[in-house]
């Protein structure tokens, strides 16, 4: 028997096709389009399910709703749909309901569609949503199907009055998953194969945005956030149509196609570099919607976790008096307050070109979020890239070796382009995707983390000097700054441009020597310690020369292969062991090697 959602999935992928050129434009409307030819479809599935009944279905106490991206006009092209049949217990009875469901849901699931449905009373319904945070977030954007509309738009604003009677006490909650979900999935503009669903910055954070606003605790903003939302819509679509399923992983055999949906090939280059430019293009695109709407997300929570906390004026103890905001001083021109970094009362970014990096370090010494309202502030500093201060060298090296600290403030920073300001050449690898399938992250996330596991500690049980630890964090910074298009051997490339680099800062021509140095041999040890053998006394004396024979940055070598091999982003599920990253066979074939050379070094051939 033919329904009236037959061949559903088909229909959807047709009417979303790309224009003749195999760009995909207009992709709001398109949307719009889908949801509406679903919503209509869904319509007469009810009307013929109804009338196939052996009972009548009553005109009120039953109802069909949508939620999801179909209840926010966001279809993609093979969008799963959520819906669920709302029901009163006094309308129809268990037997009735099971049948009512079946005559929905099988068709639906011949229709080539992903379906989550449900089966809910109003009690049922508030219930979920008062324990179950993703449900209660679904549940802000409901619309009724068929069937008894006022139901359904009736639950729906009960649970939006919840929802903002509990918002305050939920609020954590909600930051706390989005905390989650970063660890998880990481930062989109930082993934070469995100989930642009679940990663920070994805679509699940603009439904974050969403519920805070509907909280009424923060508005959102709108603009360049509401375009940057589309875009990313629009590469869920161009997903969406290269896989033929409903997918938010952007895969690496995905990607050519999916940069030529969204405009980014440029046919006039060459055949064989087009798609390696277009992916390039495609990643610096995500990476400006990402950060455009993890910034919004991060605005609109700490607006609404201010909001809650000047509800209650503050006022002395003794006198009843309203009092000041505390602001602690904690650097020159930068201070703590109400767990943020800001820039102290006073201070004037514009007339400071070193109070970028004094708010940066603070918030890493302090593990301390920089405020938004600052970050924006500080695009105003007149920042250099030449003929740095001492106090910015220091500040520099400081923010380095912060740690893990380092990994989110670098982000923070780089929203508003600190770093490229900074160091030019940062640019030309900020949000790149790295070549090996071995690396997870872009070129500039795997360099900020390499920098990031970089200790004082050395391998050989002493303690590295200012000199020396200053000279280790900038070539990790900086060691895979000459991974270009182009470029074959990157090592050499970097070992070009970090001297220009340190020597341009102004670091003394000692710590620019060690740092290049490190940058051109990054790779040395552990491709001698797989492909050579430590007995060789002929490769032990050539890598020994090759770190001037001295021990110390011997351990600075070692330090860097380790952070560089640990820091390529596996996961659990990825196969990479012996070839890539720190497996255990290679911590061993590595530490055999550094041993024999540290032995080379200790006790010279005549």
């Amino acid at each position: 028997m033919i329904t009236a959602v037959q061949g559903l999935h088909d229909k959807l992928v047709s009417m979303s096709q790309p224009d003749s050129d195999g760009v995909y434009r207009q992709g709001s409307k398109k949307r719009g389009e889908r949801s509406e030819f679903v919503l209509g479809a869904l319509h007469s599935l009810w009307e013929q399910a109804t009338e196939e009944m052996p009972f009548e279905i009553p005109e009120s106490g039953v109802g069909l709703a949508a939620v999801g991206s179909l209840a926010r006009k966001q279809l993609g092209p093979c969008s799963d749909l959520d819906l669920v049949l709302i029901v009163d217990t006094h309308a129809l009875n268990d037997e009735q309901i099971s049948q009512l469901a079946d005559k929905l849901w099988y068709p639906l699931w011949d229709s080539g569609l992903d379906l989550d449905h449900s089966v809910r009373t109003r009690a049922q319904c508030e219930s979920v949503t008062d324990h179950d945070l993703p449900a209660a977030m679904g549940w802000l954007n409901v619309i009724p199907v068929a069937g008894d509309s006022e139901l359904i738009t009736d639950i729906a604003s009960s649970i939006l009055d919840r929802w903002r009677k509990a918002a305050r006490k939920r609020l954590p909650e909600l930051i706390e998953s989005a905390a989650t979900r970063l660890d998880r999935f990481g930062r989109l503009a930082y993934i070469n194969q995100p989930d642009i669903k679940e990663t920070r910055g994805g679509l699940r954070d603009t439904i974050l945005v969403s519920a805070l606003t509907a909280s009424w605790l923060a508005d959102r903003p709108h603009g360049r956030y509401d375009a940057a939302v589309e875009r990313l819509l629009d590469v869920r679509d161009s997903i969406h149509l290269v896989a033929r399923r409903d997918t938010d992983m952007l895969l690496h055999q995905y990607q050519p196609k999916v940069a030529q949906m969204l405009g980014l090939t440029d046919p006039t280059l060459p055949e064989e570099s087009r798609d390696i430019v277009a992916i390039d293009d495609l990643q610096t695109l995500l990476a400006a919607l990402g950060r455009r709407i993890a910034f919004s997300l991060d605005m609109t929570s700490s607006n609404a976790q201010h909001s809650m906390i000047h509800e209650k004026p503050r006022f002395t103890f003794f006198r009843g008096r309203r009092g000041a905001p505390r602001f602690d001083v904690v650097a020159h021109g930068v201070a703590r307050h109400e767990q943020e970094i800001v820039l102290a009362i006073g201070e004037n970014p514009v007339r400071d070109r070193s109070v970028a990096l004094r708010v940066a370090v603070a918030a890493a010494e302090f593990d301390l979020p920089i405020a938004v309202a600052t970050l924006l502030n500080l695009r105003r500093s007149p920042i250099q890239d030449h003929a740095w201060t001492d106090e910015e060298r220091e500040l520099f090296v400081r923010l380095l070796a912060s740690g893990p600290t380092l990994m989110r403030i670098w982000e923070e920073i780089d929203y508003v382009d600190i770093p490229g300001r900074l160091v030019p050449e940062w640019l030309g690898v900020r949000n790149r995707p790295s070549a090996s399938d071995a690396h997870r992250y872009t070129i500039d996330r795997h360099m900020v983390e390499v920098a990031s596991r970089l200790g004082r500690q050395t391998h050989s049980g002493g303690r590295y000097d200012d000199e020396h630890y200053a000279a280790l964090l900038l070539a990790g910074i900086f060691h895979d700054i000459g991974k270009r298009q182009g470029i074959l051997d990157h090592s050499i490339e970097g070992a070009r441009h970090v001297p220009i680099i340190l020597s341009r800062i102004g670091y003394p021509q000692g710590i620019v020597d060690m740092a290049t140095l490190l940058v051109r041999e990054h790779l040395t040890l552990s491709q001698y310690a797989t492909s050579k053998s430590p007995h060789d006394a002929a490769v032990v004396e050539d890598l020994a020369n090759r770190v001037r024979r001295d021990p110390v940055l011997l351990d600075m070598l070692y330090d860097i292969t380790k952070a560089d091999g640990s820091s390529l982003g596996a996961t659990a599920s990825e196969a990479i062991t012996k070839r890539y990253g720190w497996s255990a066979w290679r911590a061993s074939i590595v530490e055999n090697m550094y041993q024999a050379v540290r032995e080379a070094i200790a006790h010279p051939r005549v």
